[in-house]
């Protein structure tokens, strides 16, 4: 089975995730057990007993949605022998890294535990919001946010394009506002705040940009064994190089998911697309991208006894 293995990113979190992997699969406890005594944090123990708020902590969620996803990965490796390319979601793509042996997964955990605590103190220096836009195209949505950054209201821009018909702002909260209001008035069926701790991929991050690059070029980092598809260019990654550059670029650049989708679809025409970690949303999002592909979600022992199957 040829497959297209997709990684969630923040936001996919709940308390008690991948608890029944670590009860159910030897290499899913010791995957835990490593990223533990790696981060010298009781990770798991945060991911499993909470509480809420210190999980959703961003320096916790990121290495907790990596370390759940490496876990799944750990588990049904046996099964990826055909594996035509990975995307991951923004901090999904790490994972992605992770699934294609360029970063180990106590690495790369450590990698976005401080990509975490960059982006919280860029937050911090320049507060800014998230809202996602339902139910209307991307074109009007960019347009929104030019008008809005306009007008003297700070920056907005469009970070998330996730489906044809929905897209996530990023930037300064009364530009964020601003660009909201236009959405409605050009016809978007909601506008959902985010509960986030900063801009994601906008200027905002601007601050975090050297500091993250510096994390990376001092992790390890192999040339990955098959393509990664990267967020801020939507292109085939191959060589280690422009994987940490575009990881670097990513915490300022929009997250293509549209357009990498498409990638992937041009790249395996018909192969299965594969959600790997906590949740099913971008399962969801395929499905509104692409006619037909078949998505599995394996996030879950129940769904990973299944995928083995």
């Amino acid at each position: 089975m040829v497959v297209v293995l997709l990684f969630p990113g923040q936001g996919a979190q709940k308390v008690g995730m991948g608890k029944d992997l670590a009860e159910r699969f030897p290499a899913a406890r010791a995957t835990f057990e490593a990223i533990d005594e790696s981060l010298g944090v009781p990770l798991s123990k945060i991911m499993w007993e909470g509480p809420e708020d210190l999980l959703g902590q961003t320096h916790n969620t990121q290495p907790a949605i990596l370390a759940h996803s490496a876990a799944v990965l750990a588990c049904i490796a046996p099964r990826l022998t055909d594996v035509a390319a990975a995307a991951g979601h923004s901090l999904g793509e790490y994972s992605a890294y992770v699934a294609a042996s360029a970063l180990t997964p106590d690495g790369a955990a450590r990698l976005v535990r401080r990509r975490g605590e960059l982006m919280h103190e860029a937050g911090i220096a320049r507060p800014g919001s998230m809202a996602a836009v339902l139910g209307l195209g991307t074109p009007e949505v960019e347009a929104a946010c030019k008008a809005a950054s306009s007008e003297g209201r700070g920056v907005v821009v469009a970070a998330n394009l996730n489906a044809p018909d929905q897209t996530v702002l990023s930037g300064d909260p009364l530009a964020v506002a601003r660009a909201g209001e236009l959405c409605k008035a050009a016809g978007a069926k909601r506008v959902l705040p985010l509960n986030v701790s900063g801009a994601f991929h906008s200027p905002l991050m601007e601050p975090a940009v050297g500091g993250l690059r510096d994390a990376l070029r001092a992790v390890p980092f192999d040339n990955p064994l098959f393509p990664v598809i990267a967020n801020a260019s939507a292109k085939m990654v191959t060589r280690r190089l422009d994987a940490i550059q575009l990881l670097a670029d990513q915490l300022i650049a929009p997250v293509r998911w549209v357009e990498c989708m498409l990638m992937a679809d041009n790249l395996a025409p018909g192969a299965t697309f594969v959600e790997i970690g906590p949740g099913t949303v971008l399962t969801g999002l395929v499905k509104r991208i692409l006619p037909g592909p078949r998505c599995i979600s394996v996030g879950t022992a129940a769904e990973v006894e299944a995928f083995l199957q």
